[in-house]
């Protein structure tokens, strides 16, 4: 994690498209746009928006949230 211009950055990698068996999990968004592209993603969030995505990761306070599973939808289409 990271700011820039006065926002926070989260990095994520797309989980595969056949990662997943529930409704959510992983199997959806990636394989319905046919793209199945496990690079790294850079999200751009508000501070305020960053306080609450960290506070819902299972972590204690001070440790690492790499490697947890975070949801996100694509903005546009």
């Amino acid at each position: 994690m990271g700011e820039r211009d006065g926002h926070a950055v989260v990095t994520v990698r797309p989980v595969a498209a056949d990662a997943g068996d529930e409704k959510g999990s992983g199997k959806g968004d990636e394989k319905e746009s046919g793209k199945g592209d496990e690079s790294p993603v850079d999200l751009v969030i508000t501070l305020a928006v960053r306080d609450l995505f960290v506070g819902r990761l299972p972590v204690d306070e001070g440790e690492s949230p790499v490697g947890e599973r975070v949801w996100y939808r694509k903005r546009g289409g």
